[in-house]
């Protein structure tokens, strides 16, 4: 039975223009495909050697997955020639995913977080790691069949997050979301039936528990705005987070990597880390008298506007999400403690510049129009965030019974 593998790049690209990395399997000049789930942009792959170029931004954690798949598929397909079974490169396929389906739970998370470290979504590794360690806490065991995973393993995993491990509410729903994610990637990759599916109507439901947001006001913004006898360091987290909310809550992980080259008339121009998403924006004078104070440092138009990173490599993703947290920690630091010198009593961090555009904005702008602003999906999501900070006709309605 003479069977070729090969790593290749079929040329039918998503939404995002990116191509799916897939396993051809050749048999009597029949091929079939198993995709592995990952996209690149062409510009990655040299399309001679049929290779990954190593310019890709996480070539060899990668390069280490797809060596590992088609190995695994080389020894399942070497364990069917020494059966000496003479079936067709359709039945391969079949039989090469009924394989890798042995997979359990711990398996496929295990594939789930190196998903996460070629993707370079690091923020949510580090999250969600230390939830797939407290699945292995809570059973104490090195393999977890997806079938043992329903709605009583479940209820005792909440108990124990609960009472042992002592985690808020909301941690609880996230370390839930996990094992969901998890599950789902078992029900799509066909290692486990939908029926056994423990989450949903009569079975466990996520809901999210309140959480409370609470903005500044525009009295507690101006004295922030008009402090005087800051320290540097000070200053500094000043500018950042009033730049911020200027400019309608902007993350902080998106401030310090803007470049002055993504300023064109007057608009700050920038693709948002969380999700993609191309974002446009005009510059508000009071955002462009922080910018102004920043353009002494300014070589060129590729040049870092806030000098937190500049000292980093261009192409190191972990180093830079690395000292992203530091900026963001230490700006958070350093804001907290103009806060306290202003008097103003709330914790303040770089997350509140967000709430508090939220709550000046209360239902004084049209909610497509903060839709927009805020860059969601949904106008579900901006209709749910905004009503933190709608208070004013329930207020009214409560003056209108008491004051008699």
């Amino acid at each position: 039975m003479a069977v070729s593998t090969k790593i290749i790049l079929r040329k039918k690209s998503n939404k995002k223009g990116e191509y799916p990395l897939a396993i051809r399997i050749s048999k009597d000049r029949k091929v079939s495909y198993i995709y592995l789930g990952h996209y690149i942009d062409l510009k990655y792959w040299d399309s001679k050697k049929g290779v990954l170029k190593r310019s890709h931004p996480n070539y060899l954690h990668l390069k280490n997955f797809l060596e590992t798949k088609l190995a695994e598929i080389g020894r399942t397909l070497l364990n069917l020639q020494t059966e000496n079974r003479d079936i067709s490169s359709a039945q391969l396929k079949n039989e090469v995913k009924a394989s890798l389906s042995k997979k359990d739970f711990f398996a496929l998370a295990n594939e789930y977080l190196d998903d996460l470290l070629i993707r370079n979504k690091l923020n949510q590794l580090s999250s969600d790691r230390p939830r797939v360690n407290h699945i292995k806490l809570f059973c104490k065991k090195e393999h977890l069949p997806f079938k043992e995973i329903n709605v009583k393993f479940l209820k005792e995993f909440m108990y124990f997050l609960r009472v042992k491990r002592k985690v808020s509410e909301r941690s609880i729903i996230n370390n839930l979301i996990v094992v969901r994610t998890i599950f789902n990637r078992g029900i799509k990759s066909g290692l486990v039936d939908r029926k056994f599916y423990p989450f949903g109507q009569g079975k466990i439901v996520i809901r999210f528990p309140e959480t409370e947001k609470i903005g500044l006001n525009a009295r507690e913004i101006k004295k922030i705005e008009n402090i005087k006898n800051l320290n540097d360091n000070e200053e500094h987290a000043r500018n950042i987070w009033l730049f911020s909310f200027y400019m309608a809550g902007i993350r902080a992980s998106d401030i310090f990597q803007l470049k002055w080259k993504d300023i064109i008339d007057d608009r700050l121009n920038y693709r948002m880390g969380k999700n993609s998403k191309l974002v446009s924006l005009i510059i508000p004078k009071k955002a462009q008298l922080i910018l102004d104070s920043y353009k002494e440092f300014k070589v060129s138009d590729n040049d870092l506007i806030f000098p937190d990173l500049r000292s980093m490599l261009e192409n190191d993703e972990k180093l830079k999400w690395k000292k992203t947290k530091l900026a963001i920690r230490k700006t958070n630091r350093n804001i907290n403690s103009v806060a306290l010198k202003c008097g103003i009593n709330k914790k303040v961090s770089m997350h509140i510049a967000r709430h508090s555009f939220g709550n000046i904005a209360g239902n004084q702008i049209p909610i497509q129009i903060l839709q927009q602003l805020y860059r969601h999906s949904s106008i579900t999501t901006t209709m749910m965030y905004q009503s933190n900070f709608i208070n004013s006709e329930t207020d009214r309605a409560l003056q209108k019974v008491v004051n008699f």
